[in-house]
This record gives C-alpha cells, sequence and structure tokens, in this order.
C-alpha cells in the first residue's frame, strides 16, 4: 500500500511542478504580449496625465491614461456624458433630443447628429482598450503568482513524499550458524 501512495504522490507532485511551470511561462508571455502591443501603438502621456511624456506600454500606465482620457472627453463635452447629451443639434447649433425641433442637413434631409456623441464613442472605444490592457497584465501577474504557488506546492510534495513514504528497509536478520540450535525468546 505504501509503495502505491508513494508512487501516486510523486506523480501528483510532478503534475503539480509542470502545471506551475506552465502556468508561469504562460503568465510571462502574457504580460509580454500585453506589454509589446501598448508599445506598438506608440501612446505618449499628455502634459496632464500622471505620465506626462512617458510612453504606454504597461497596464499600470494604460490604466492612468485611460483616466486622462476620460477627463479630456468630459472636457470637450462640457462636463456631459454620452447618456446626457442630446442626439441632435438644434438651428442654434445647441443639443436636443427632440427630433423635430433638430436642424435638417441640406444634403442627406435627416437631422444633423450631435457630434459631441461620437467623441464619446471614440472615447469609450480607447479607455476600453486601455482598461483591458491593464486588466490583462493583472491576469497574466496572477497566472505568474498562482504558477509559482502550483510548483512550489508540488516541490514540497515531492519532498514529503519521498521523506515520509520511504520504501521499509528490511529489518536484519540476526546470524545463526549453521547447527546452532536456535533460542526462542520467551
Amino acid at each position: 500500500m505504501t509503495s502505491t501512495f508513494r508512487k501516486g504522490g510523486i506523480v501528483a507532485s510532478i503534475l503539480l511542478i509542470a502545471l506551475g511551470i506552465g502556468a508561469v511561462v504562460i503568465g510571462i508571455s502574457g504580460r509580454e504580449t500585453v506589454r509589446s502591443d501598448l508599445a506598438r501603438e506608440q501612446i505618449v502621456g499628455t502634459p496632464d496625465s500622471a505620465i506626462p511624456g512617458q510612453k504606454v506600454d504597461t497596464g499600470a500606465e494604460a490604466k492612468e491614461f485611460a483616466a486622462t482620457v476620460r477627463k479630456h472627453t468630459i472636457e470637450a463635452t462640457g462636463g456631459q456624458t454620452y447618456s446626457q447629451m442630446g442626439r441632435f443639434l438644434d438651428d442654434s447649433g445647441k443639443a436636443t433630443s427632440d427630433e423635430k425641433a433638430a436642424a435638417i442637413d441640406e444634403k442627406s434631409g435627416q437631422p444633423v447628429e450631435n457630434p459631441a456623441r461620437d467623441i464619446w464613442i471614440s472615447s469609450t472605444a480607447f479607455q476600453t482598450a486601455l482598461n483591458t490592457a491593464y486588466f490583462a497584465e493583472s491576469v497574466a501577474l496572477f497566472v505568474i503568482v498562482m504558477g509559482a504557488a502550483f510548483l512550489l506546492v508540488g516541490i514540497g510534495f515531492l519532498v514529503l513524499t519521498l521523506r515520509l513514504l520511504k520504501q521499509p528497509e528490511a529489518a536484519p536478520q540476526p546470524s545463526v550458524p549453521r547447527g546452532a540450535p536456535a533460542v526462542l525468546a520467551g
């Protein structure tokens, strides 16, 4: 029975170690992918951001820059979010949600859309991409930490398996010379 537990412990240890190594490798690869993809976009922090003049190439920097983009969008739309803005513009250029009060585009004959809402659409897409980079890098870090934990648990389990479930050594038999009478302890 001990031999079965020993073999099972060794197999479980090897699986934990392999899983740990695999998770660390995948986590590092994921983090590097996030960073290289961010760097490829050549985003540079604006002077009023938390990272002025610095290239945005980590998840944390992406999150900081997303906050700056939101601030700029709020400023560009007069403090209004997408849902607070009128869908159309009236004849004086003011926002309205009333289609009947909207100015009519001479070319299309349709109500004139509020262009400030397009700013929010673009801004939201950019902020989402930046925040997703932050999330992806955080997940990669979590995977690295979990991989290291699996690796350590696997090594610890292997040490315990090899130490505690050693194959018992056969007890040495006392040698009795041939022809000598055996003495029974009584």
